[in-house]
């Protein structure tokens, strides 16, 4: 295996979308965001028109991370080249998005405390790559895909928006939060109490003047506050925390994570619904997940099946693994996807 890249038999194009909806966001990040589009082997040589798959990232991730290369692993995009290389799989535009934020990322939802990343990517992204490529431009083949915080954002948008997205696959993604979220909030009480007063400000004013990851508390921290901003940012950019000084929820302000939980949106008569329509949903994660993201896959597939989705469109598996270093599952999910959203 060699340590650089390796040359792609399909090609990937890289291009900046100017976002009006990312415009004057409450975090000040940049508006302009890098848009990677995966051209499959022939897209070049016909009229012929692709399904497509839009890929997002877990939480800290942005675009440019799809090509860091780890000793012995090679990075997503080669591994979903290999999946069209070969011509056994249905070729799909696969469409890289970018949604960090300063915060270290968004969950692909609005919220007044980060911004408009799901309309962002619903309703900036989506028309603009099937204004400039050749795609199947409707719901039946059109799917998401991610993992982590990725595979959170790609359970809840097609049950959002399930007029753009007809499939997903979701690889530990964030839910059943009770089980994911709870164990962080007195654990970070006590990073607040101990080092900045139990004062998130105070963490945000000493974290924005120096090297993130320069004190040991800084990850756990940010991501919390990351996950605040977007269940439950407030009107005027605020952000209200489920938890108080000792750790203690916060009732009113729980209720607001627990309302974007996919595990209790399955259970939405709208949403159910729309899962019902969905051609595809891949589900898996780890065992021994380190937050214990298998429970959470486990609840939504038993909400999928609460909520009437026919067994026929849903892949489902347990795999022996943690939460990191999982990316060869990816092109698994994306050749059974591909399969259900060919033209």
């Amino acid at each position: 295996m060699l340590p650089w890249s390796s040359p792609l038999a399909g090609r990937i194009e890289h291009d900046i979308l100017h976002s009006e909806l990312l415009r004057d966001n409450p975090l000040g990040d940049p508006h302009e965001r890098p848009v990677y589009v995966y051209l499959p082997p022939g897209y070049d040589d016909s009229d012929r028109r692709y399904p497509v798959v839009y890929v997002i990232q877990g939480y800290t991730g942005h675009v440019g991370m799809w090509f860091n290369r780890p000793p012995f692993r090679r990075p997503y995009p080669e591994l979903a080249d290999d999946v069209f290389a070969t011509g056994d799989t249905p070729p799909a535009i696969l469409v890289y998005v970018d949604a960090w934020t300063a915060f270290g990322g968004s969950q692909f939802l609005d919220s007044p405390a980060t911004g408009r990343y799901h309309s962002y990517l619903c309703d900036e992204v989506v028309p603009w790559v099937d204004g400039r490529y050749r795609t199947l431009a409707d719901p039946a083949h059109r799917a998401i895909s991610g993992k982590s915080s990725g595979g959170y954002g790609a359970m809840i948008t097609p049950m959002l928006r399930p007029d753009l997205f007809g499939a997903l696959a979701t690889h530990a993604g964030d839910a059943l939060f009770e089980v994911c979220y709870l164990p962080d909030f007195p654990r970070a009480a006590r990073m607040l109490r101990d080092g900045y007063e139990s004062d998130y400000a105070n963490f945000l004013a000493d974290h924005a003047q120096r090297l993130h990851g320069t004190k040991d508390t800084d990850l756990e921290l940010i991501e919390v506050y990351g996950y605040a901003a977007a269940y439950s940012g407030n009107e005027d950019g605020s952000v209200s925390l489920p938890f108080d000084e000792l750790g203690v929820l916060v009732p009113d302000v729980w209720a607001r994570w627990l309302a974007n939980d996919p595990v209790r949106m399955a259970a939405e008569p709208h949403h159910a619904e729309a899962l019902r329509a969905m051609k595809a949903i891949w589900i898996d994660a780890g065992r021994g997940d380190e937050y214990y993201l298998d429970f959470g896959a486990t609840a939504f597939r038993r909400a999928l099946t609460t909520a009437g989705v026919s067994d026929d469109n849903v892949h489902f598996e347990l795999f022996d693994g943690r939460h990191g270093g999982i990316e060869y599952r990816y092109p698994l999910a994306l050749a059974w996807l591909c399969e259900r959203i060919a033209g």
